[in-house]
């Protein structure tokens, strides 16, 4: 019992000596991590006041996409839900001839990085299809699911030529990728 104890005490005598020279080092450690906390602190996500006040006072809106510096969204303007594309460097929505038909309701949106293609899901005429629109020719392309299927959400790849689209068939929910030229 009596060895027992004295290699107890050696190793309690041995760690309070080690933890007394990294006091400093431990206090240093601590700075750091204040300072590091302290710094990201500073970099908090804020909203960007100006352009949030603008899409608010567009009205009700949902199914956001953001790429590069255009923003996509779903809006309900003059009774009916509309796609709308802002510049969001600008603060200014840009015209889409010919995408917002008066007969049609957008479910989901998606923007390419330079906002010059938006594929979206609608519904028209009693079916849900997806369609690609294309800003510099103002032509809205539909774009047929192979297998056939019901489309519900749309994600397009930054450059544009690469559609995740999820589907349902037979009651599943699928994603397919789509190929744009």
């Amino acid at each position: 019992m009596k060895g027992q104890q004295r290699v107890q005490g050696v190793g309690m005598a041995r760690l309070s000596r080690g933890f007394a020279g990294l006091g400093g080092l431990r206090l240093g450690c601590l700075g750091l991590l204040c300072l590091g906390l302290g710094g990201c602190m500073a970099e908090m996500p804020a909203p960007m006041g100006g352009l949030d006040r603008q899409l608010e006072q567009a009205g009700t809106s949902r199914a956001p996409s953001l790429s590069g510096r255009w923003l996509a969204l779903i809006a309900a303007r003059g009774g009916r839900d509309q796609v709308l594309l802002v510049d969001v460097e600008r603060g200014l929505p840009v015209p889409l001839p010919r995408l917002n038909r008066a007969d049609a309701q957008p479910l989901s949106v998606a923007v390419n990085r330079d906002g010059s293609r938006l594929a979206v899901v609608q519904q028209l005429d009693g079916h849900t299809e997806l369609v690609l629109y294309r800003r510099d020719l103002m032509v809205v392309e539909p774009i047929a699911m192979q297998p056939a299927g019901v489309p519900r959400r749309v994600s397009l790849r930054g450059d544009g030529h690469e559609l995740a689209v999820e589907v349902s068939r037979g009651g599943l929910w699928q994603i397919d990728l789509i190929d744009i030229p």
